[in-house]
């Protein structure tokens, strides 16, 4: 009988914000301290335990919405003035986890400026969260890394005040030098320790979550990894769903197969600090493009296991590229070690790679597909019994993979668009709404068998 699966919230939370970083590290752990100048105001200000918590998660996820690292690197320096678009997918994506939605609101409006407010009461809790994740925001960018935070505060001070008391309600820029006078607030604030001290002092209440309040939280982080790339916007679909599916024809059970859908959403989780110039390339990958690739398994490993509580889902979700003759990586397990959730998950990540468009060739149709599975299998890298049973029921798992990369990559265009958007799970989008599929850019040809294995071969080394 399986342990249930239980994790801490704020564990989780704390994990999820710092991997969304990760994708440019001149940024890294930006939302951290700005959940943490959040926090800070939120005491200053007297705030109950449950609104100081709200503040926080919104800190912690405020740039969710900021899908591609140049994006998040021309927020962070001010490059752009095109604030509004990720505040908008922020709070559609928010809305997909009823844990989150409370912090959609705050999200939605933390680049607005308190003269962009004027019906609005400041005693509104919305209201007033905003104009602290502005605040926090702000003192968060102005920090120089390369310069002690000590010789530099009195200058972020100075900063923040010249942005007038019509940016931020006086109130709060009261608030803040109340805070700021501190030398511990800066100190914290730049701390490596960070993750460790929001998680032991911060205001998060002592939560634990089962499947129920995992399982849309995973798909809401399975948009923010596969939505950086237009390349990548339906691969963890097509690996969930597949999983799924090839799980329950398998036999196994119904949170085993949950368990598998949740790993499939979360398995590219590392996929984030790869840089989207390799994400993108139209064609394979040179050496040390694959080198930098091979990592994101890794990452993936290291985020899921500090959160701990769920070390099934993190093995089957990190363990995607291993193989059962050892060739796999970044581990190089075998099939003594590689359960069957681990064996499920990497020949879906591999049916899922073969049959979905790349930037250098289309999806791959039944019989390269088929041909290519069993090789791998007859060669001892893939669970033969599960390949078998993929291939015999090929087309029920090919039919809702397909429909599920419809949804996805709907949710996509819409993210993309970044107006007035609506990013549904994909269980509640009606039939009709999703806009037609663009045009391939890959002219059509039929594929011989070797074609497939070449192209199969360079999906799994850039996948």
């Amino acid at each position: 009988m399986l342990n249930p699966v239980t994790i801490h919230t704020g564990n989780l939370l704390l994990s999820l914000s710092e991997a969304i970083d990760l994708a440019a590290p001149e940024i890294s752990s930006h939302q951290l301290r700005v959940a943490y100048v959040a926090w800070r105001l939120a005491c200053a200000a007297g705030l109950g335990s449950a609104e100081a918590e709200r503040l926080l998660i919104a800190g912690l996820l405020h740039d969710i919405g900021a899908l591609e690292e140049s994006e998040k690197v021309a927020l962070h320096d001010g490059r752009t003035n095109d604030v509004e678009h990720h505040c908008i997918r922020g709070e559609a994506l928010l809305h997909i986890s009823p844990l989150l939605a409370p912090t959609a609101p705050l999200v939605r409006y933390h680049h607005r400026a308190w003269r962009d407010w004027p019906d609005a009461k400041i005693n509104d809790p919305d209201t007033f969260g905003a104009q602290i994740l502005l605040l926090a925001d702000a003192v968060e960018r102005l920090i120089q890394r390369d310069t002690y935070i000590l010789h530099q505060d009195e200058a972020i001070c100075d900063r923040i005040d010249g942005f007038g008391s019509d940016w931020v309600h006086p109130d709060l820029l009261y608030l803040f030098h109340e805070v700021a006078r501190r030398e511990d607030f800066w100190l914290d604030l730049t701390s490596n320790r960070l993750y460790s001290l929001l998680l032991r002092c911060g205001p998060f209440r002592n939560e634990e979550i089962g499947l129920r309040e995992i399982c849309p939280l995973s798909l809401l982080f399975r948009y923010v990894i596969d939505y950086r790339s237009r390349f990548t916007a339906a691969h963890s679909s097509g690996v969930a769903v597949s999983a799924a599916a090839l799980g329950r024809i398998f036999g196994l059970t119904s949170s085993e197969v949950n368990m598998l859908r949740i790993a499939g959403n979360l398995h590219d989780l590392g996929k984030l600090s790869v840089p989207n110039a390799i994400l993108d390339k139209a064609g394979p990958l040179n050496h040390a493009e694959r080198a930098l690739m091979r990592q994101h398994t890794h990452v993936t490993y290291t985020i899921l296991s500090s959160v701990g509580g769920m070390p099934l889902i993190t093995e089957w979700a990190s363990f995607h590229h291993e193989r059962l003759d050892g060739a796999g990586y970044p581990f190089h397990l075998n099939a003594a070690r590689l359960d069957t959730g681990a064996r499920v998950l990497a020949i879906a990540d591999v049916f899922a790679a073969l049959t979905e468009e790349r930037p250098y060739r289309q999806g791959l149709g039944f019989q390269p597909v088929k041909e290519i599975l069993t090789k791998m299998a007859r060669e001892g890298a893939l669970d033969g019994r599960l390949v078998q049973v993929l291939i015999e029921n090929y087309g029920e798992i090919n039919t809702a993979v397909t429909e599920e990369r419809r949804i996805s990559l709907a949710n996509h265009q819409r993210a993309a668009a970044g107006v007035d958007i609506e990013l549904l799970c994909p269980y509640d989008i009606p039939e009709g709404m999703a806009p037609e599929s663009p045009p391939s850019p890959f002219p059509e040809r039929i594929e011989t068998p070797e074609d497939a294995e070449s192209t199969a071969l360079a999906a799994t080394a850039t996948d």
